[in-house]
C-alpha cells in the first residue's frame, strides 16, 4: 500500500465511527417511535431494531446483518413496504458497517466477521454497492411523495397499503392508514437528512479508493441536503487543507434534532 494511499485511511479512521454512529442514531430514532398505531405487519421490524446499537458497539457483525436481513424480510413480506424508504434505511446501515469492517477489519476477530475472507478493497466495493442502492431509493420515493399534501399522500397508497388488511376492523385500518401517512409526511422531512449520511457515506468510499474530486463531490452534496453534517464538512475540509471544526460541548450533548 503506498504511503499516500496510508495517509488517506489514517485519517478516514478519525471520521468512520461519528459516521456509522449518526447513520444508528437516525435510523434508531424512527424505529424506536413505534406504537399501537403502527401497521402490525412489520412492529417485528422495529422491534428487531431496538437490538441495532448493542450489536454495533459490541461488534458482532454476524448479528448486524442477520439482523438487517431480517427486517428487511419482514418489509418485503408486505407489497406496500417493497420500494419504501425504509430499505435505504437498511442499505445505508449496511454501507455503514462495512465501511468500519473495511477499515477496521485487522481488528475484528473472524468470528465476528462475515467478510473476514474478503480483501478491503472488495469490503468497499460492496458497501458502494449498498450506499449508492440506499440514495437511489431514497430518491425515487422522495419523488413519489415530495409536495403532496396529506390528503393526496392517503390516495396514493390507501388502497396497496389495505391490502392483506381485509380481515381488520375498519377503525384499526383507519388507524393504521392515519399512522403510516403521518409516517411518510415526517420521512419527506427527514430523508434530506437521510440522504446526507449517505452522500458522506459514498464520499468515503471514494476517498478510501483515492478519487478525490469524486469524494469531494460527495460531500458537497451531503452539506447541501443538511448544511449541519459536520462529518460531512470536515471530511469536505481536510481534502481541500482547511481547518477542522471542533463540536462544542452543546453540539456533542444535543445533536441537531430530527427536522419532524
Amino acid at each position: 500500500m503506498s504511503s499516500v494511499r496510508q495517509y488517506s485511511i489514517g485519517r478516514l479512521l478519525l471520521v468512520m465511527v461519528a459516521v456509522v454512529i449518526i447513520g444508528i442514531l437516525i435510523a434508531r430514532n424512527y424505529y424506536g417511535n413505534a406504537n399501537c398505531s403502527v401497521d402490525p405487519r412489520i412492529v417485528q421490524a422495529r422491534e428487531l431494531y431496538s437490538g441495532y446499537d448493542t450489536y454495533a458497539r459490541s461488534g458482532d457483525y454476524y448479528k448486524i446483518f442477520d439482523l438487517l436481513d431480517s427486517i428487511e424480510q419482514i418489509y418485503n413480506s408486505t407489497p406496500h413496504y417493497r420500494a419504501s424508504f425504509e430499505l435505504g434505511v437498511l442499505d445505508n446501515n449496511r454501507a455503514a458497517a462495512l465501511l468500519t469492517i473495511a477499515i477496521y477489519g485487522d481488528s475484528i476477530p473472524a468470528s465476528l466477521n462475515p467478510w473476514s475472507d474478503w480483501s478491503a478493497d472488495s469490503i468497499i466495493s460492496l458497501a458502494e454497492k449498498h450506499v449508492k442502492r440506499a440514495i437511489f431509493t431514497y430518491e425515487k420515493w422522495n419523488a413519489g411523495y415530495e409536495d403532496k399534501s396529506n390528503q393526496q399522500i392517503r390516495d396514493m397508497i390507501e388502497s396497496g397499503f389495505n391490502e392483506g388488511f381485509e380481515e381488520v376492523e375498519a377503525d384499526l385500518r383507519e388507524k393504521y392508514l392515519e399512522a403510516r401517512v403521518r409516517e411518510i409526511e415526517n420521512a419527506i422531512k427527514e430523508n434530506s437528512r437521510r440522504l446526507s449520511v449517505c452522500y458522506t457515506n459514498l464520499g468515503l468510499v471514494y476517498r478510501y479508493q483515492g478519487a478525490y474530486p469524486e469524494a469531494v463531490a460527495q460531500y458537497e452534496k451531503a452539506l447541501v441536503l443538511w448544511d449541519r453534517n459536520l462529518d460531512a464538512e470536515n471530511n469536505l475540509n481536510k481534502l481541500l487543507n482547511r481547518p477542522v471544526k471542533k463540536r462544542n460541548f452543546i453540539q456533542k450533548m444535543f445533536p441537531p434534532e430530527r427536522n419532524d
